[in-house]
């Protein structure tokens, strides 16, 4: 028996169908119900409502590829979304991002206190990534790298210091909206612990493109573009942290999350009530228009 869900858009209202909830979208990895957040049928029913109501993922933070650089550089492991995007706009705004400016240029725009939600914020590791951008800028100035496809454009990127395969497959996504690499950050590797479609004995430190492959096929399984569902995934996930947390225990240390019993419960729940819902990532609001 199929399952479905609504989604209302003006005076219309359309009906979107799903297999069953005990069917495999791919081997070992049942549907699960279109409710209960996060089954392959909830990021489904996620990505399909959005293309019917006409919300779709914005993924470019710079109007060049050396500012989608700067952005995604200045971001990452460590530094708070918000944090990260402030600190690119200060240096978009001043025009830095549009030369070949020095270490030390950059470090000093860096080094002042950041200004978000009214409160002074100084931006972590700023000698480190003033090294990296500099550096980066310089290349992207003197070479031109490959935007053929997503794969080759990170290739490239990974050359430079300071960006590993989830930053160059960041700048890859955003510039060229490319589906053929994937931004395994700590979200999407949760969200794939949760709905099994990631192999739980590889890491994103030593398996990335195994990862990768598998969120791909995944993506490609339920239909969706893996540039589209990653972004949503991301959304997601970041919107709801109190859910998140229980989902994982009770601790978002890691990445595995508890018995999936539980996981199926407190999944269930959340499809019922979206009042847990928590305060969205500032940087995260800018992935949809």
């Amino acid at each position: 028996m199929r399952q479905s869900a609504a989604v209302f858009t003006g005076a219309a209202v359309v009906q979107i169908e799903l297999p069953s909830s005990d069917t495999f979208v791919l081997p070992g990895i049942p549907w699960g119900p279109i409710e209960a957040f996060p089954t392959p049928a909830y990021w489904t029913y996620q990505v399909m409502a959005r293309r019917i109501i006409g919300i779709s993922p914005r993924h470019r933070l710079g109007s060049t590829l050396a500012e989608e650089v700067g952005a995604c550089l200045l971001g990452g492991h460590g530094i708070p979304a918000s944090v990260g995007l402030a600190a690119f706009q200060r240096l978009q705004a001043l025009g830095i991002l549009a030369n070949t400016p020095t270490e030390s240029e950059i470090f000093d725009v860096l080094s002042h206190p950041l200004e978000i939600d009214g409160r002074q914020i100084r931006y972590r590791f700023a000698k480190q990534k003033a090294r990296y951008l500099s550096t980066a800028l310089s290349r992207l100035s003197a070479e031109t790298p490959p935007l053929d496809s997503g794969k080759a454009l990170r290739q490239w990127l990974i050359q430079l210091p300071g960006i590993g395969l989830k930053t160059a497959s960041w700048v890859a996504r955003n510039w060229l909206d490319a589906d053929d690499v994937a931004i395994l950050d700590i979200h999407v590797l949760r969200a794939g612990a949760l709905a099994k479609f990631f192999d739980e004995n590889l890491t994103v430190e030593k398996n990335y493109l195994e990862l990768e492959e598998q969120f791909i096929r995944f993506a490609d399984a339920i239909g969706t573009r893996p540039s589209e569902l990653d972004a949503i995934i991301w959304f997601e996930m970041m919107s709801a942290p109190r859910t998140v947390t229980q989902l994982m225990g009770g601790s978002l240390a890691g990445v595995c999350p508890r018995s999936s019993s539980e996981v199926l419960a407190a999944g269930s729940s959340r499809g019922r009530s979206r009042s847990n819902k928590g305060t969205t990532d500032t940087k995260q609001t800018r992935l949809f228009e």
